[in-house]
């Protein structure tokens, strides 16, 4: 059957239009595999969280006189005996970790605000940056300010200031009629978070609080107003206003967010197969680059929600890292906790190395 030569133009037309679209087709694809392979190669090239500890005679990377440290992290002023937690420095396997500068650091940020955001474990990381930058600048003139839930160190010379945000759920407790209300899909103190430089945000361990230090009296989830309800559960819901938080109000091309990732505890022993024990009393990190007692779920449930944002978001992960450290908690040598604390750290000690990790992300 023959075609007309207006047709036939017709058709080869179409045909070269079909060539050229494949092929333009086939270069995106190419060009995607190509960045999706790179990006996996430089993960896999350098991974920062998987490692082991060594022996470093160089730490700690500043001592207990710096005036930053609380009492609950002051192991030493209340009597810890042994040093040797104060030695190890974190090997990560694949590449070499950057010893923190602090005078590099307050450079890099000249001007800038950095603030962390949670609880009480970002108060020690906190604590232990403001020392590491101080042990740097020792003769810096710095502004300590404490208030209720905002607190800062200014280093005056550079005009950088890192801040604390206390707000153990991210999301707002609501004082209502009934009492303290959890309000799962409400930030509203997240107007103050904003202009920030750079954020670290953080929670997890006053989810699982019950008894008399549960920080609220009922749980606002959607319409319900629910007496308690399963805590991984709650934290998902909490975590993803958050997120939803970050998405809508966080310029990523201003701010670098990071979320600090799920603080272990140290409590019960058969975690790293010593039934009969607690933190108290462990002199030496676990060998080895795994943690026999596995991720608690409050990482699966982070790691989770990080992955469905469309903001990018840098996931400290120190979770395993931290629970080959059962020798690093003020255990009874803490100058608030009655007990035995093995929820926190001692400084220095653990957070400085979560400071590290922060710088190398920021400077790699």
């Amino acid at each position: 059957m023959g075609f007309s030569p207006r047709v036939f133009i017709f058709l080869l037309f179409q045909v070269l239009l079909l060539s050229i679209s494949q092929q333009a087709a086939g270069a995106q694809q190419h060009f995607y595999n190509v960045t999706r392979l790179r990006g996996r190669k430089q993960l896999s090239g350098c991974n920062l969280f998987q490692g082991r500890w060594v022996i470093d005679p160089s730490y700690p990377l500043y001592d207990s006189s710096c005036p930053f440290i609380d009492a609950e992290f002051d192991c030493i002023k209340y009597g810890r005996p042994d040093k040797q937690y104060l030695k190890y420095s974190w090997k990560p396997d694949s590449c070499a970790l950057p010893r923190f500068d602090g005078v590099d650091f307050l450079r890099r940020w000249r001007g800038k605000r950095i603030m962390f955001v949670g609880d009480s474990l970002s108060l020690n990381m906190w604590e232990s940056l403001s020392c590491m930058i101080q042990a740097s600048v020792p003769n810096a003139k710095t502004t300590f300010l404490r208030k209720d839930s905002l607190s800062s160190v200014t280093f005056e010379e550079y005009g950088v200031t890192l801040l604390l945000y206390r707000t153990p759920y991210l999301v707002d407790i609501v004082r209502q009629k009934v009492g303290r209300v959890l309000t799962l899909n409400s930030i509203q103190a997240g107007s103050v978070w904003k202009d920030m430089d750079i954020l670290i945000f953080n929670s997890w361990h006053w989810w699982t609080h019950r008894g008399s230090s549960q920080g609220w009296d009922y749980i606002q989830d959607g319409q319900a107003l629910v007496k308690d309800m399963d805590r991984l559960d709650a934290f998902y819901k909490g975590m993803s206003t958050w997120a939803g938080w970050v998405d809508q109000n966080v310029d990523t091309t201003k701010t670098r967010v990071f979320f600090q990732g799920i603080s272990p505890t140290h409590y019960m022993g058969k975690e790293w197969n010593s039934p009969k024990k607690n933190c108290l009393g462990e002199l030496e990190p676990l060998s080895g680059s795994t943690y026999p007692g596995g991720a608690p779920p409050a990482a699966t449930v982070v790691n989770k929600v990080l992955s469905s944002m469309k903001k990018p978001v840098y996931l400290l992960d120190i979770t395993t890292l931290s629970q080959l450290r059962k020798d690093a908690h003020p255990s009874t040598y803490s100058g608030e906790h009655s007990g035995t604390d093995c929820s926190h750290w001692c400084l220095p000690g653990l957070p400085d190395t979560w400071n590290q990790l922060l710088y190398a992300a920021l400077v790699m």
